[in-house]
């Protein structure tokens, strides 16, 4: 069953199929087989790699010479970019640069075909895309960071001086007495005996004190850098908050990484020892530190800046992590799920926004062992690969055959009673599985004039040749016959790396 609004299916087929020949003539082989990439979706800022900034409504495949002829190990889907892990350990990119998301040495706005990553000294065996960041695991563990840094999502520290930061703290409990003082004033004045007139000037006065001192107060938290400081004072800049070149986290020196999860704003990673680090923007409570905003949001930061452990976590030894919009997910060695952010709003049938800012347990699954978070909803593979679903059901993208919200874990059936589940990824509104070898797709097709531009959708991530949304797993058709290998959903596109003998 699908919904929504259908388009004319471009008449692509039979080029669809001698494109397919032709790139899949010319692979390399990997262990006696030869693999190839296909991406499909919006494709503007050329995040398909294509050298174009044509969507694609089926998937495209993508030739091995866009990487010296080297075969891929792993494709990354962020918000407007795509990252590419050849099995040599190189890594390149291609989409939108408007943070440096792209790693390149280049400050073009977007790139249309794939790029290699400049700054990355050692072999890559892993790479994570977030939404305007990028991440990539070196051979012995490392990890380096690249792209948009304004909440600290990159882990490489605040780079300003506790002694500008004990100034600003300073003026903003000032800040915070004067206001105060302004609504006591204001409230006494509403006890006088005056007239009308001469009480709502008075009130007025007193809110343009209280809107200043505010706007006062936010110019002094961010742009405490104003302060007189001596100068070997570091002070922070605008550089500070894009980097274009990837940057070992330091401060992680010694600790071997094994798993990153890059979400909106934040990022989660697990060491070898199985301990779960995470950073960035806290909003929601998605890092699992029990962050907790202050009444005006500007006196008590969320953000952390620098990888910090999440203590509610320590004793489980974690062995898979993921990070969404406002939620993130672990799952312990004992296959037990773990859940922090934000669980249910509005969207999801609640009254009101109800947030874990530490772990809690699932209790309603069964032993774990994969899992992926998308816009508002997540997906978990259990031991014995079934794949379990929950969260907005919106356009369909939890795949039950409706649009009803989940508030429990529920099963996904269809084809995957037939086939297990072997790999799952979601989109922002969209969700990718494979099973049995194939790619399954479903959710928000692009329907509904979403990001539409002159009647013409932007849609096609899942892949299917329209803009419609699917509410159950439907088959991609790649025109020969391969086997999945890896899938990954970026907001509005999708990639898979293929096998075929």
């Amino acid at each position: 069953m699908i919904i929504g609004r259908a388009v004319r299916k471009r008449s692509l087929l039979s080029s669809s199929s001698l494109r397919w020949i032709s790139v899949c003539s010319s692979e390399a082989e990997v262990n006696g087989k030869q693999r190839v990439a296909a991406l499909w979706g919006n494709g503007d800022h050329g995040r398909l790699g294509h050298g174009s900034l044509e969507s694609r409504w089926t998937p495209c495949p993508l030739p091995s010479s866009a990487f010296h002829n080297q075969s891929l190990r792993q494709i990354a889907c962020g918000g407007a970019h795509t990252l590419f892990l050849t099995e040599n350990g190189r890594v390149y990119a291609s989409g939108l640069n408007d943070y440096g998301q792209l790693g390149v040495s280049d400050d073009r706005a977007y790139i249309t075909e794939p790029r290699g990553v400049a700054g990355l000294p050692k072999e890559i065996v892993k790479v994570s895309a977030g939404y305007h960041h990028s991440s990539a695991i070196t051979v012995d563990g490392e990890l380096y960071m690249w792209g948009k840094n304004t909440n600290g999502q990159l882990g490489l520290g605040k780079m300003v001086s506790e002694q500008v930061l004990g100034s600003v703290e300073s003026m903003a409990t000032e800040m915070q007495e004067m206001l105060s003082l302004l609504q006591r004033m204001s409230m006494e004045m509403a006890n006088f005996t005056i007239r009308q007139d001469q009480l709502e000037a008075s009130h007025e006065q007193a809110f343009k004190n209280q809107e200043q001192a505010l706007q006062v107060l936010q110019e002094a938290v961010i742009d405490g850098k104003r302060q007189e400081r001596d100068e070997e004072t570091p002070i922070v800049t605008e550089a500070a908050m894009v980097l274009s070149i990837p940057n070992k986290v330091e401060c992680l020196n010694g600790v071997t990484i094994k798993i990153i999860s890059l979400g909106f704003e934040h990022s989660i990673a697990v060491t070898d020892k199985g301990e779960t680090l995470s950073w960035g923007g806290g909003r929601s409570g998605r890092l699992g530190h029990g962050h907790q905003s202050s009444i005006f949001g500007l006196l008590k930061s969320d953000s952390e800046y620098t990888p910090r452990l999440i203590k509610e976590l320590e004793g489980l030894k974690v062995k898979n992590a993921a990070a969404g919009m406002l939620h993130s997910l672990c799952i312990s060695e004992n296959g037990s799920v773990h859940f922090f952010g934000e669980r249910a709003n509005k969207k999801l049938g609640y009254s009101e926004a109800s947030n874990n800012s530490v772990p809690s347990m699932v209790d309603e699954l069964p032993y774990s062992e994969k899992a992926a978070c998308g816009g508002y909803h997540t997906c978990v593979i259990t031991g014995g690969r079934e794949l379990y679903v929950w969260g907005t059901n919106e356009n369909g993208c939890l795949g039950i055959g409706s649009t009803d919200v989940a508030h429990t874990p529920e099963r996904v059936e269809g084809p995957f009673l037939r086939h297990s589940v072997s790999e799952v990824s979601c989109g922002w509104k969209h969700t990718a599985a494979i099973s049995g070898g194939n790619v399954y797709t479903w959710g928000w097709g692009g329907s509904h004039g979403t990001f539409s531009v002159d009647g013409q959708s932007s849609g096609g991530q899942l892949g299917q040749g329209n803009d419609v949304d699917y509410i159950k797993p439907t088959k991609v058709n790649f025109h020969r016959h391969v086997k999945a290998l890896e899938v990954s959903c970026g907001f509005n596109h999708t990639a898979a790396i293929l096998e075929y003998s």
